[in-house]
């Protein structure tokens, strides 16, 4: 017996003046809850407002749909929820609490405006140093983005930052079964594989002794 599908839903006759129908459009709902989290993080320490002041933007502003604070959220947001690829954001453009985070999701629209899609996050992550060219309108400050981070990691400590810092280097064998760009061939384990260096903040103290685990 053939299996009949009905895309637009299945009705179940009237109740108090309504008619009742079973919808299979699911309406707009999202799978990132978990994003409202990291919103109120960003509240607390700001990071994608500093983040995004390393950033010059040349795009004339009358043609700009995505501003590069944005851009930037977006993809901040993306990576913390576990989305690596670009690609990804084909689909989380339209996530409704990202765009809510990001200012495109008024409380009087049934659904969020678009967020940006991979073509335009590619050309943020490909910013060079200097803005020029017809296809480099964005570019970034290296040493303003390397300020950011250590400023948001001494203020972690509040009003005292530690003197000293513990670092602790991990190198991980990390097996591959390709050609990736970057491998080798490691002989006590006999594979080719990736060499991933990690590093953890062990230890710091505010003297110049050992550093008390943190």
């Amino acid at each position: 017996m053939p299996t009949h599908c009905s895309a637009t839903g299945m009705g179940f006759g009237r109740a108090g003046g309504r008619e009742l129908i079973a919808a299979f459009d699911g309406g707009c709902v999202t799978s990132e809850a978990g994003a409202l989290l990291l919103g109120a993080t960003d509240q607390a320490i700001g990071l994608v407002d500093r983040f995004a002041a390393c950033f010059r933007d040349g795009r004339y502003p009358a043609f700009v749909t995505h501003r590069v604070r944005s851009l930037v959220g977006q993809r901040i947001f993306g990576l913390a929820l576990g989305y690596e690829d670009l690609v990804d954001h084909d689909d989380l453009r339209h996530d409704p609490v990202l765009g809510a985070l990001l200012g495109r999701f008024a409380r009087d629209e049934a659904a969020p405006a678009p967020l940006a899609g991979k073509s335009t996050l590619n050309r943020l992550e490909h910013a060079p140093a200097d803005v020029g060219g017809r296809y480099h309108k964005i570019g970034h400050e290296a040493a303003a983005i390397e300020a950011v981070f250590v400023d948001l990691f001494l203020g972690a400590f509040g009003a005292k930052p530690p003197r000293n810092i513990i670092l602790d280097l991990d190198a991980t064998d990390d097996p591959i079964h390709g050609h990736q760009e970057g491998r080798f061939f490691h002989g006590s384990h006999g594979h080719y594989g990736v060499k991933v260096l990690s590093y953890g903040i062990m230890g710091a103290s505010s003297g110049g002794g050992s550093g008390s685990k943190v």
